[in-house]
C-alpha cells in the first residue's frame, strides 16, 4: 500500500489537501506530521505522527516508509511573529524534510512555496516561473525573506542532490476554513479594521484549487519543475470592492496614493511598538502593500490542467465561512 505523508495537515491548505487526498487516494495510507491534536486523530484511515517540522528527528521518523510527501507547513502569512521561529519553521523545516526524503528514498515530493518568492514588482507585471528573486523588495519582512530562502533551498536540493521534488507557488489563498490564516484580512476589512487601502495589488486563488493542483502535480509533473498557481491579478482597491460586493456591504476605505503610502509607512516606522501594535497593518506590511504581487499561471494551465474557479465565487465562500464562524459582524 502506498504511503503518503502530509506536513501541515491541520493548516488552511493542508486540511483541504488531506480531504482531497482521502477521496483521490482511497487505496493509500495517509500519514500526517502534527505538533498537537488534529481532527484526524480518531480517523482509522489516517496515521497521525506527533512531531515538529523543526526537529530533524521527528521529520526523519515521519518519513520512514513514505513513498510520496506533500509539504504545506509555513505557507500562510500571519500577523507579526517571532523572526527566529519564522525562519526555523520555514527554512530549517524544509531542510529537515529534504534531508530525510533523500535518506529514505522518497519517490516524489510536492513542496509548497509562495508566488511571492519570485512574483513581486514595483509595477503591475505578472511574473512567471523563471522570474528571479527580488530580495531588494522584501524589506525586513521575515515572512517574505524566509519564503525566498526556503524556495532557494528546495531547488538546490534538486539541482545538487537530485531530490525528486516539484515546487508549487500559490498566490494569496482564500476560501472556506481559513481560521487564523490568509482570510483574516477579509475579516478585518469587513469589520472596518482596514480603513486604508495600499496602492499595490496581488493575485488571489482558491485554496481548494491549489490542493487539487498539488495532487495533479504529484501524478504528472517532472521533478525539478515549478508551477505558479493563481486565479486573478487584482489591485488591492479592486479586491476591496469585490469583497464588499459579494458581502453586500459598502466599502468604507481610503485608497492611498503611492506617495502618501510611503509617507504613512515612514511615520509608522517611527511609532513606539506599543502604539504600532494597535494598527492591524504594520509599517512593513503597508510597504509591501505598495508593491504588486502578480503572477502568470499559464504553465500550470498547460501542464497540470489548472482551471481555478472564478475568484468572486472564492470570495463569496470566504465571506460566508467567516460569517458562519462569527468572525465578521457585517
Amino acid at each position: 500500500m502506498k504511503q503518503i505523508l502530509v506536513t501541515g495537515g491541520t493548516g488552511f491548505l493542508g486540511s483541504h489537501l488531506v480531504e482531497q487526498l482521502r477521496a483521490a487516494e482511497s487505496d493509500a495510507r495517509l500519514r500526517l506530521l502534527c505538533r498537537g491534536p488534529s481532527p484526524w486523530d480518531a480517523e482509522p484511515t489516517v496515521e497521525v505522527v506527533r512531531g515538529d517540522i523543526t526537529s530533524p528527528e521527528d521529520v526523519d521518523r515521519a518519513l520512514v516508509g513514505v513513498d510520496e510527501a506533500y509539504h504545506t507547513v509555513g505557507v500562510v502569512v500571519g500577523e507579526r511573529q517571532d523572526t527566529e521561529l519564522v525562519f526555523r519553521v520555514r527554512v530549517e523545516g524544509v531542510r529537515n524534510l529534504c534531508e530525510a526524503a533523500l535518506k529514505h528514498g522518497v519517490r516524489k515530493l510536492v513542496v509548497v512555496s509562495e508566488s511571492s518568492a519570485i512574483g513581486v514588482d514595483r509595477q503591475p507585471v505578472a511574473h512567471h516561473e523563471h522570474s528571479g528573486y527580488r530580495p531588494d523588495l522584501y524589506g525586513d519582512w521575515p515572512m517574505r525573506r524566509s519564503g525566498m530562502m526556503a524556495d532557494q533551498l528546495v531547488t538546490s536540493y534538486f539541482a545538487q542532490h537530485g531530490l525528486p521534488v516539484v515546487v508549487v507557488n500559490p498566490s494569496h489563498m482564500l476560501g472556506p476554513g481559513g481560521q487564523r490564516s490568509s482570510t483574516r484580512q477579509v475579516a478585518w476589512f469587513l469589520n472596518g479594521r482596514l480603513p486604508l487601502i495600499p496602492p499595490g495589488g496581488m493575485n488571489v486563488v482558491d485554496v481548494r484549487d491549489v490542493a487539487a493542483a498539488m495532487i495533479v502535480a504529484m501524478r504528472v509533473a517532472k521533478p525539478g519543475e515549478r508551477y505558479l498557481l493563481g486565479a486573478a491579478n487584482w489591485s488591492f482597491h479592486t479586491l476591496a470592492k469585490n469583497v464588499a460586493r459579494v458581502a453586500g456591504v459598502r466599502a468604507r476605505t481610503l485608497r492611498l496614493p503611492l506617495t502618501l503610502s510611503l509617507v504613512v509607512t515612514r511615520i509608522m516606522r517611527r511609532l513606539p511598538d506599543s502604539v504600532a501594535r494597535s494598527f492591524p497593518l504594520d509599517a512593513t506590511t503597508l510597504a509591501m502593500g505598495s508593491l504588486y504581487w502578480y503572477c502568470d499561471s499559464s504553465k500550470a494551465r498547460r501542464e497540470l490542467g489548472f482551471r481555478p474557479r472564478h475568484p468572486l465565487l472564492t470570495l463569496k465562500d470566504t465571506v460566508d465561512d467567516l460569517r458562519r464562524r462569527g468572525e465578521v459582524r457585517a
